[in-house]
């Protein structure tokens, strides 16, 4: 007790000094950023470079980017939003709604609910045994609640373009038939009262932005893992500064971290060295190296990496964990110098750390066992074995 405080002391100590000592704050928060002092929002700021060691720019850098995250939402979001609203407006579309043109405004427009449909659908089940993300946020988008319905929400853009569709299905018989949607709206589209909004609308904003601002990767399937712990850390911190301002600093912190990892959502990349498939490869190298049984087990059973170490590397393992675990785990890798080396360890840790289980076990056990990761495992043995690793 009297070691962990004293490293809780140091943290303090170095999250106060005017210039940030990173290679001292790396290795505290390698070790876990603390929750009494509600320091891990402050930390991984600084470690996914939002903030600059220098604690005299923050207030500057801080008002800057969040004035600029406003006009994005201004931009990208309330404006388009009221004008495909009211499409009297001064700015409405000048081409048709079936206008074939593909840099027609309306193309552009319908080709984004596609995509937001899709964002949509996983915010919403975003971390399903946590309430928080179904709540309401306390510092809404003041232009979706004041403007009421002058702004076409990104919400209701994907109710009015879901729940009033017809939707066309095949049989398995091949008679297409027609079927509403409208009976799905009771459960799977419940939303808060009008003037509210849950913190997973807020993720999906960040999200569509995000996809609008990188058309040349858009939104891929699993970024609201990545950026739902991010945001989750900020929006539940103790500082209601922190709180107010989570969905833009949320949004920063997201897009550098991408900046990094982006490759991995990148399918035409999965077989280069930047890509997927090199990161797995080299998790089934450190394997042999460590567990030469285990390895060879692997290569019996044809247990192949695709089948649970892509969801593994790609998301950061925010799937295999509880978020307190998630959020554990991730103070070690936004810490790691080399970024995200370690979590090739962390992959490799976890396997040998079932390796009697994997031993006993057929094909179809295992691969049970390691795309469901056990529970009983303790996440700290976890990241103890990985810096064992690591190490030798």
């Amino acid at each position: 007790m009297a070691a962990y405080r004293a490293r809780l002391k140091e943290l303090q100590d170095v999250l106060q000094a005017p210039s940030i000592d990173m290679k001292k704050l790396r290795r505290l928060c390698f070790s876990g950023c603390s929750l009494e002092t509600g320091s891990r929002s402050i930390c991984w700021k600084l470690l996914l470079d939002y903030l600059p060691p220098d604690r005299s720019q923050w207030k500057s850098i801080c008002g800057k980017q969040r004035a600029v995250y406003q006009q994005f939402v201004n931009e990208l979001i309330v404006k388009p939003g009221a004008n495909a609203h009211n499409k009297q407006g001064p700015d409405t579309p000048a081409d048709h709604p079936l206008n074939p043109n593909p840099d027609s405004q309306w193309a552009a427009y319908f080709k984004d609910n596609e995509m937001l449909v899709q964002i949509d659908k996983d915010c919403r089940r975003l971390c399903p045994d946590l309430s928080f993300f179904q709540t309401a946020t306390d510092y809404p988008c003041e232009e979706m609640v004041t403007l009421g319905n002058r702004v076409e929400t990104l919400r209701k853009r994907v109710e009015q373009g879901v729940l009033k569709a017809e939707t066309v299905a095949r049989n398995r018989l091949g008679i297409t038939n027609m079927m509403s949607s409208r009976k799905r709206s009771n459960s799977e589209y419940a939303t808060l009262p009008e003037g509210q909004e849950a913190h997973w609308e807020v993720v999906e904003r960040i999200l569509f932005l995000y996809a609008k601002l990188n058309p040349g990767l858009g939104y891929v399937q699993g970024m609201n893992e990545i950026l739902g712990p991010i945001y989750y850390t900020f929006a539940s911190d103790a500082e209601k500064e922190v709180q107010e301002n989570a969905e833009a600093d949320a949004f920063f912190c997201f897009t550098n971290l991408m900046s990094e990892i982006r490759d991995n959502f990148i399918k035409t990349l999965d077989d280069s060295q930047c890509g997927i498939g090199y990161m797995m490869e080299r998790m089934l190298m450190m394997l042999k190296k460590h567990d030469c049984r285990l390895f060879q087990l692997f290569e019996t059973q044809e247990m192949k990496p695709q089948y649970f170490a892509f969801r593994w590397i790609t998301l950061l393992l925010s799937q295999e964990f509880q978020l307190p675990d998630v959020l554990r785990v991730w103070d070690s890798l936004f810490a790691d110098e080399k970024r995200f080396d370690f979590l090739i360890f962390v992959c490799c840790a976890m396997l040998i750390l079932v390796r009697d289980d994997l031993l006993g076990g057929d094909f179809p056990t295992n691969m049970k066992l390691v795309q469901n990761y056990p529970s009983t495992v303790d996440v700290q043995r976890i990241l103890s074995k990985a810096t064992e690793l690591s190490a030798s």
